[in-house]
């Protein structure tokens, strides 16, 4: 019992840690004031955003620290880069030291470096302590990290400061403070054991009770605004209070089998054996570290048909097939997945980067701190809706992750045609930044596991790195071409901003809006190709599952 409640601890401090490090999401609360103070453009504001999503690209090196290092040492390691990025740019805006813009851009490299860090610290822990809930655990504490703005908004109003800067302070402090917290925890972690299967079913009813609570600690930060400080700092206190029930939820219902007669059993969800068999056995397909990934046929395929399919170039896709790099970039599926994950949750952390201008050039700038809320708590259902896959009964409902992936690009150009038509309506800007966020929350969440799916698990360290230098390109490229078409309408001194130029107009975004649309068409269109290349792969896979659950039953009846 001591184990169990040790690892569920663990757990608890990996929410926390990803709840208050997805520090680059209120990056737009406090970008025009940024612009105002370093006098720059909107083009070079852009290449600060890039900066930090370019530190994402550089994770392979928080991969190497976690080999070397004690995980403690990884995750303050985090802490200080975040505490020098983000400290010094507070710095920089509360104008007690100049600093050259090229010294800036490093500051907010640093920055979205620290995010990264964390990030390998909390996946690191979920595989440790959760190896056969390894992605409910993951899509769960990951979710988390889209209210991180939702959660400064709160914090910042509720300190009653009229400056943006104070989010940069906060975003410097908070993270080291979470460190310290979470260090006895993980400086005590549970030993390594092979969970039974009685333990395994709890576990999956405990992650269905978290997610639950998770889905109400979103309505909580989506519906709930505050009309002044006082106010603002309640609902701070509710959100910590929604925060810290993790620790106690696994102990309420470990011990308490009797909450399962109570209720009846239509309305709760009980992992059976059959279920129970579907997760240790997708444990095993990807955790093939050992198994030759093609048998000696003439041809190079395998004679393991169960989750084969043969693609139009006469390539095979393989579940649990481990790809090196090489091997990784000459897959077509790779491709159509890189192309629409950078035409769909890149292009949605764009769009967020650029909420305040959004919200500013179309006169809405009051509210930009509401659309950023508005953006991470759908964000965080996204990321939630990603673990449905895991909970939905196999032997009753089929469907790939690849399939649940081009679903989730869907909003995206919805939200973009709506924007494009009715910009200037203050219901559509929330609506469309409601849709964008739950869109590529979704994706976030649900990248990992894709990855390790369809590439292989031993590799997902590098190979899901490969996939987001995606980011870095995508909001380079999408945020210049917006920044383009913002300066080219842009007036010097508009909105008492001094000598930044600033637009104010449909047209500032009107023309984005449209181009983006256009090109979360094509993410649509390639994650239904992608989908269309592996349905196959999961169909047969899910089927010899099934017979292997059968013939399990038999010969345990038997």
């Amino acid at each position: 019992m001591v184990w169990q409640s040790g690892k569920w601890m663990v757990l608890a401090v990996t929410i926390w840690m990803q709840a208050f490090t997805g520090t680059n999401l209120d990056f737009s609360a406090y970008s025009s004031e940024l612009k105002s103070v370093l006098g720059v453009s909107q083009v070079q504001l852009n290449y600060l955003a890039t900066a930090s999503d370019l530190g994402k690209a550089l994770g392979w090196s928080a991969g190497l620290a976690v080999m070397w290092m004690p995980l403690w040492e990884v995750m303050f390691a985090a802490a200080a880069m975040g505490l020098i990025g983000y400290g010094a740019q507070w710095l920089v805006i509360a104008e007690v030291i100049t600093l050259p813009y090229s010294v800036v851009f490093i500051l907010c490299l640093l920055a979205g470096c620290s995010i990264c860090w964390f990030n390998t610290v909390c996946f690191v822990l979920c595989i440790k302590n959760f190896p056969s809930a390894m992605p409910l655990a993951l899509s769960l504490t990951v979710s988390f990290n889209g209210v991180s703005a939702a959660l400064y908004n709160l914090a910042v109003q509720s300190l009653g400061h009229s400056s943006s800067a104070v989010y940069l302070l906060l975003n410097a402090l908070i993270p080291l403070f979470i460190s310290v917290v979470a260090l006895i925890p993980i400086l005590h972690q549970p030993p390594l054991d092979s969970p039974a299967p009685d333990v395994v079913k709890r576990d999956k009813r405990t992650f269905l009770r978290l997610n639950v609570l998770a889905f109400f600690t979103g309505l909580y930060l989506l519906f709930l605004h505050p009309s002044d400080s006082s106010m603002a700092c309640l609902l701070l206190y509710g959100a910590i209070f929604l925060l810290i029930l993790p620790l106690g939820i696994p102990g309420i219902f470990y011990d308490g089998e009797w909450l399962n007669h109570t209720i009846s059993s239509s309305f709760i969800l009980v992992v059976d054996d059959d279920e129970a068999d579907n997760l240790q056995l997708h444990k095993q397909l990807l955790s093939r570290e050992n198994e030759p990934a093609y048998s000696a046929m003439p041809n190079g395929m395998s004679r393991e048909n169960s989750s084969v399919e043969e693609g139009s170039s006469g390539e095979t896709v393989m579940l649990g097939q481990e790809h090196t790099a090489g091997m990784l970039v000459r897959r077509l599926e790779f491709w159509l997945y890189y192309i629409a994950y950078i035409c769909g949750g890149t292009l949605g952390l764009v769009y967020s980067n650029n909420l305040g201008q959004i919200a500013q050039s179309l006169g809405h700038g009051l509210m930009t701190s509401k659309l950023i809320a508005i953006y991470a708590s759908f964000s965080f259902f996204g990321r939630l809706l990603s673990a449905a896959p895991d909970f939905v009964p196999m032997n009753k409902v089929s469907f790939s992750r690849t399939g649940w992936l081009a679903i989730a690009l869907l909003p995206t150009p919805v939200a973009f045609s709506l924007l494009g038509a009715f910009g200037g309506n203050t219901l559509a800007i929330q609506a469309g930044t409601a849709l964008i966020g739950l869109s590529s929350g979704f994706i976030f969440a649900a990248a990992v596991s894709i990855t390790s799916e369809l590439f292989g698990p031993c590799g997902v360290g590098v190979n899901h790195n490969i996939l987001i230098t995606n980011i870095p390109i995508g909001s380079l490229v999408y945020g210049y071409l917006a920044a383009t078409v913002y300066d080219s309408n842009a007036t010097p001194g508009a909105a008492g901003l001094g000598e930044a130029l600033v637009c104010m107009g449909r047209e500032c975004y009107w023309l984005t809006f449209v181009g983006w649309g256009c090109v979360s068409v094509v993410g649509v269109v390639c994650s239904v190709m992608l989908f269309l290349r592996t349905r196959h792969a999961y169909h047969r896979f899910d089927t010899s599952r099934r017979s292997t659950i059968c013939l399990s039953e038999f010969l345990h009846t038997g």
